[in-house]
């Protein structure tokens, strides 16, 4: 790690220097995908598919509403309204029979033009995409996973961020592969796209960097984010997916027994961004982040509000929105620590506070 940041730092190529085409042909060979572009965060990468499809105002945008804000907010950002959709209580990931809702009863209000659905890979585990690609045909949609969460996941053999028309993650440093500040990536398979992509993210430029064609923005990822994400990507294939799995394969077999702990349905692989139980109620989950904090014992809570109940979404009508699952889970769910690296005998320790506190 140290030598590839000091070979960035000797070759002064810190913006959209070589490091960052060697960066994205990698990645896109470890996703399975034809393009992917480098940018300065997750949130800038849905912002750019967004400005891609050219989403604007009249436009709807279907988002689950259990998910982090950036999810909804670049839709505002385009000028479009997002329509909030309930998520499943066992997987956390959108709801399809409320994605078919929400769209049928925006379609009988007349007044957006549904446009396209962001499916978020909550927590590390891939939506269902096979069921929301039905409805996307149905409706004739864009799909775009939000795979901030989710890289390294699948569904079979085929890989997170390979399954929206066009897809996007994060390298926030939480995030299953992440670098020592914000960057992004964009995937796609299409041609066309990625070239928009490539000139949207650095000003809308043309053939030359100074023959501006369009209005676009500043978001580059830095040189040496890109180093360290190649010497991150190599950690991760090599053993971190895999040594995540196993903390969280054990994790569900000495905690399944007192508590209800995250589902991963047949066929589907996690890259357990979080690991996140669900509790009774909002008393319990107080109780036991109390009780672990007396510890040590560090613990976090993914989402407590919900998207719908968001104050900058308050013009939107709550009616329109409900999502009673996400309010459910806003209440409910605590998250432990889980890494490629805790121990064994952290592991035992925080699972015997949580068994010692719910008996």
């Amino acid at each position: 790690m140290d030598k590839a940041i000091l070979d960035v730092v000797a070759s002064s190529a810190y913006v959209m220097g070589p490091k960052i085409k060697e960066m994205e042909t990698a990645f896109a060979e470890y996703v399975g995908v034809k393009h992917c572009v480098a940018c300065n965060s997750g949130t800038d990468a849905l912002l750019l598919a967004l400005k891609v499809w050219d989403v604007k105002p009249g436009d709807a945008v279907f988002v689950p509403s259990f998910t982090f804000f950036a999810s909804a907010e670049v839709i505002v950002m385009q000028g479009a309204t997002p329509v909030f959709v309930d998520v499943d209580k066992d997987t956390f990931n959108m709801d399809v029979a409320d994605l078919e809702r929400k769209i049928e009863q925006t379609l009988k209000r007349g007044k957006l033009t549904p446009r396209v659905i962001i499916a978020v890979d909550l927590f590390g585990l891939p939506a269902d995409f096979k069921a929301i690609r039905k409805v996307a045909e149905k409706h004739n949609l864009f799909v775009l996973e939000d795979g901030a969460q989710g890289f390294g996941g699948r569904i079979g053999n085929r890989k997170a961020c390979t399954f929206g028309d066009i897809s996007t993650t994060s390298f926030f440093p939480a995030k299953p592969v992440g670098c020592y500040g914000d960057g992004g990536a964009v995937f796609t398979d299409n041609d066309e796209w990625a070239a928009l992509l490539d000139s949207y993210h650095i000003h809308g430029k043309g053939s030359d960097r100074y023959d501006n064609v369009r209005i676009g923005m500043n978001s580059r990822l830095d040189s040496i984010q890109a180093a360290i994400l190649m010497v991150k990507l190599k950690a991760f294939a090599a053993h971190e997916l895999e040594d995540v799995n196993k903390v969280a394969a054990r994790y569900t077999e000495l905690l399944h027994d007192v508590v209800k702990t995250p589902i991963v349905p047949e066929g589907f692989y996690s890259s357990w961004a979080q690991y996140t139980l669900q509790l009774e109620n909002k008393e319990v989950r107080s109780g036991l982040q109390n009780a672990l904090k007396a510890l040590d014992i560090p613990t976090a809570i993914y989402y407590p509000i919900p998207m719908h109940r968001q104050t900058a979404f308050n013009y939107l009508s709550l009616d329109e929105n409900r999502c009673p699952v996400s309010d459910q889970l806003a209440d409910t769910v605590i998250s432990l620590p889980v890494h490629p690296y805790l121990s064994e005998e952290d592991q035992d320790r925080i699972c015997e506070a949580v068994r010692q506190y719910l008996k």
